[in-house]
Formats: structure tokens, sequence, C-alpha cells
């Protein structure tokens, strides 16, 4: 019986030639990963079991990305902790701002993690890494605690969803919104635990900025990691930026799937997510009247260079409706700049938004841009659970950097062809 892609990653960290679902297996990792709040309770706990070093000090990555530039005193206690750890055990690859980027999208830029690894984070959106064909997935801080002494973490080896995206995209329509539809069908919990493999000529023909958007929003649907193929246009991006030799790896023909799910994309419009579960998508055309107070651009989801051209192409000439609050995040400080350069920027400013540092503050509702009672935003983040941008009471919308667009010129939640 042939081996998925997955399957094929976690076999060969593991010392064997092949491996079945459900089976336990120990793994050797090629990176760590931590962020200012996950990382301080790994670190405790690193103390606590008398760890005498990092298995690897090129292999840890520490990104306090959440709530920095510090907000408080407990955010910059935070920090400090992994500032400190960093030094001590010389872990190199300690990024703090000014050099900072939101870690999902910093690590795959600076060719930290490469096709064929097999990587944990303490974050639940690691899974962002299948992108690029690797084995990606979230843990505890605990099991980061461990990883980061051992080098080496369990699994258990997950069946694996084929999702075939058939057909040729319609215009605004992009990674967000095959992810949002494809949540929208499964539900939540659609793929508990397994490895979602996204395949199929739609996918061919995505740019990277929106596989990894994909494959960010795997644990959206329950999935333990979300994956794709490295194919031309994944080694055209990973190639210039590897600093390591990597390999890649795809399914099998005969490989076994828990389930295989077609879906058809030339008929999907832009999708809205409503509040609150990712599955309460909708197509743009059925949203109806909703007025937001704000809409937030960027994350780990949707803050790459090509997501911010997008925002700009509608955004430009026009003006954020006057009750509307507009935030843009870029993702890393690379993006920063390369968003000043080709100008974009400027059109956020003149058309009355707000561009942030890297952070993903507004996502988790840490700080630049909360949410009060009874406020609505629409985001280009990855959840809109009760209470996720602010207060209990506010309503969180997910949409991709078009509609996000839109809907802060139109004052409600509507798409570009309005405009």
């Amino acid at each position: 019986m042939g081996q998925t892609i997955s399957e094929k990653i976690l076999a060969a960290h593991c010392g064997k030639t092949a491996v079945e679902p459900g089976e336990l297996i120990t793994a050797k990792l090629d990176l760590v990963l931590g962020n200012d709040i996950t990382a301080p309770i790994a670190i405790r706990e690193f103390e606590r079991i008398g760890a005498a070093c990092v298995f690897d000090k090129e292999k840890v990555a520490l990104v306090p990305d959440h709530s920095t530039p510090a907000k408080d005193i407990k955010s910059a206690q935070q920090v400090k902790v992994m500032r400190e750890f960093a030094r001590k055990y010389g872990v190199k690859n300690y990024f703090e701002i000014g050099r900072v980027g939101i870690e999902h999208t910093l690590l795959p830029d600076k060719g930290l993690v490469l096709p064929g690894d097999a990587i944990i984070g303490a974050d639940s959106h690691t899974c962002t890494y299948g992108a690029i064909g690797a084995f990606s997935t979230g843990v505890g801080s605990t099991d980061l605690a461990a990883a980061m002494a051992l080098g080496e973490t369990w699994f258990r080896v997950p069946e694996s969803i084929k999702f075939v995206y058939h057909g040729k995209l319609n215009k605004w329509v992009g990674g967000k919104d095959l992810i949002l539809y494809t949540i929208g069908l499964i539900g939540v919990d659609g793929a508990l635990y397994c490895s979602m493999e996204f395949t199929g000529e739609a996918i061919d023909r995505l740019p990277m900025a929106d596989r990894f958007t994909m494959c960010n929003m795997a644990i959206e649907a329950g999935g333990k990691n979300g994956i794709i193929a490295p194919d031309e246009t994944t080694l055209a991006y990973v190639r210039p930026r590897a600093k390591r030799d990597f390999k890649v790896y795809a399914s099998d023909p005969d490989a076994k799937y828990k389930q295989v799910i077609d879906i058809d994309c030339s008929k999907l419009e832009p999708q809205v997510s409503f509040p609150h579960l990712p599955e309460n998508a909708r197509p743009l055309s059925q949203v109806g009247d909703v007025k937001i107070d704000q809409s937030v651009i960027g994350s780990c989801t949707n803050g790459r260079i090509e997501d911010l051209r997008i925002a700009a192409e509608v955004l430009k000439g026009r003006k954020v409706h006057p009750d509307v609050r507009m935030i843009i995040f870029p993702a890393t400080q690379d993006i920063y700049m390369q968003s000043i350069k080709e100008g974009l920027t400027e059109i956020f400013v003149n058309a009355g938004g707000a561009v942030s540092t890297p952070t993903c503050g507004p996502c988790l509702g840490g700080h630049m841009g909360c949410l009060a009672e009874g406020e609505r935003a629409i985001a280009t983040t990855n959840r809109n659970f009760v209470g996720r941008m602010g207060h209990p009471k506010s309503e969180v919308y997910l949409a991709g950097p078009a509609v996000a667009a839109a809907s802060a010129v139109l004052g409600r939640i509507g798409g570009p062809d309005e405009l």
C-alpha cells in the first residue's frame, strides 16, 4: 500500500520505511517554535526538568509576536523571559521588535522551515508550513519544553483526507475563500486529528500566499496538519531562501485516504464566515446588510504582500467609511518595507487606514484594535470565536482581503464589485 505525503515525512523522521494511521511514533524534529504567549510556560518547564541545554541552537525559534511591542508590564515580562532564555542557551533564531514578524510568515520567509521537515510549534497555526510540503503541527507548551531539550516528540500518525479542487477561480476568490468554504462544508471538527491534503488544478494555480492561508486554517477544521505537495511554485519560493538541504515528498497514487472530497471552484463566490465559528461560511451574495465598525487586514493568515496588493487595489482612490476603523498589519518587516516601496502603505493611509508594525495583536484581541461591546469587525484573520477580538458581546466576520477592504469603504460587508 502506498503512503501519503504526511505519512512519508513522519516515517522518515522516525527511522521507518512506512507508518500506518493510528501508529504511535517518536519523530526527530527539524524546528521547534514558541511565542510570547506559550514559550514562557515551556521555558519554566524546561528549567524545572533540569535540561542542561537546548538540543540544537539552530533548530529552536523564539518569536515574541503576540503582544509586541509590549502592551503592558505583563507582556513585557513575558518577552523578557524569552530574551534571557535565548541569551543563556545561545538560541540563534530569536526575533524581537524591529526584526520580528508574525511567526508563521517570518519562519518560511527566513528559510527556517523547508519541504520535508517535521516541525512543531506551541501555537495552533503552526500547520501553516504545510504549504511548502512540511509536516507541521501545533502542540502544548509542555511538549515544546521537552522538544527543546530532546529534539523529538511523539505523534499518533493521522489519517489523511484528500481535498481535490477543480476548475478555475473567479475574480476576487482566493485561498481564503477556498478554505472558508471547505470548513463550511465539513465543519470545525470535520477533519479532527486528520491530515488535510489539498490538491487539484485550482491548487496548482494558487500562489504561495494563498497556499499558506489554506494550510494555516486546517486547524479550524480540527486538522492535525494541512499540506500541499511541493511543485515548481513551491520550489521557486523555497530555493532562494533555503540555507540547508531539503527533500521533496509526494503522495503515492495508491495511498490510502479516510475520505476524498471533490470541490468545484468554478462557481464559488468570495466567502464570509459569520460569528461565532469559521464553519458559518456564506457566499458574499447571501450576507445581507451587516454594518461594521472595524476592518482588519493582515495576520499570519492574510498579511503577505500579495494580500496587501489586493487590498490596495480595492482601496486606491477611495476613502474608508466614516463609521469604520481600518487597521492594516503586514506580517513581517520585509513585507512592511515592500508595501512602502510599492506605494501600498500610502494608499492605505490616504484611504484613512492605520498601518501597524508586524504583530498578532488585533487577531487575538490582545492590542492594536480590540472591539467594544456590540461592535462588529470584518477581518482577514483566522478565528471568530466569542470574544476573540475583544468584548464577549462583539462579533467577528472572516473574509479575504478584497472583501475586508471593500467593506471598509462601504461601511457594511460587501465586495469590490459594488464600488
